[in-house]
């Protein structure tokens, strides 16, 4: 769910250094630059990498700039194949059958471990290859004036691709925005004895 959806779930991040000023007129080309690569054409398992908010197929920001207005808004485009474990195991066997037959013919008695793990991975290629990649996206707001950076997923996987990625990217650090620091902005440094002190609270 994008941040204009009815419900959306969002990560808040904060940027750890100060931002040099040299940067802001960079973040386009930088984000051209780690764009998102398509495997259509590839047996490639996975790709990332950052699309435009206005057009998540738009990779080059010919639709559109990333800011927008005190924001800077794009995507994070994920792409991933599977293979479910059921076909890999009919296709492995199927293959091995044909490999057992000339193994045979050749006066050998079995398919060895080696030859076994490369019939493995070649089955695996070839399945990926015909496996449509399945597109997820997930949309960064990073607000220029404060420093803070949403995006709109929780999933923990995503959440670590995405600030590794942005550290790639922009050669910057994100610390997520916990409610205890949120309490430390809103309240200030001394207030941190009290807040280390509060246990959460069960509504159920």
């Amino acid at each position: 769910m994008g941040f204009c959806s009815a419900s959306a779930s969002i990560a808040r991040y904060r940027i750890v250094e100060e931002v040099p000023s040299s940067l802001w007129m960079e973040i386009p080309e930088r984000l051209r630059r780690f764009a998102f690569k398509d495997i259509d054409q590839s047996a490639e398992e996975r790709s990332f990498g950052w699309s435009n908010a206005d057009n998540w197929l738009d990779t080059t920001w010919g639709e559109g700039s990333p800011q927008k207005g005190d924001y800077f808004v794009f995507n994070l485009r994920l792409e991933t194949r599977r293979v479910s474990p059921a076909v890999f195991k009919k296709y492995f066997e199927l293959s091995l059958v044909d490999a057992e037959r000339e193994a045979r013919q050749k006066g050998q008695k079995f398919v060895g471990r080696n030859q076994k793990k490369e019939l493995k991975e070649q089955v695996r290629l070839r399945l990926m290859a015909r496996a449509l990649p399945v597109p997820a996206v997930f949309e960064v707001a990073w607000n220029i004036q404060t420093g803070h950076v949403w995006l709109a997923s929780t999933n923990g996987k995503v959440k670590e691709m995405f600030t590794n990625f942005f550290t790639d990217t922009f050669e910057l650090h994100l610390e997520p925005v916990t409610p205890f620091f949120l309490g430390l902005s809103l309240l200030g440094q001394e207030a941190g004895p009290r807040l280390e002190a509060l246990e959460p609270a069960d509504f159920a």
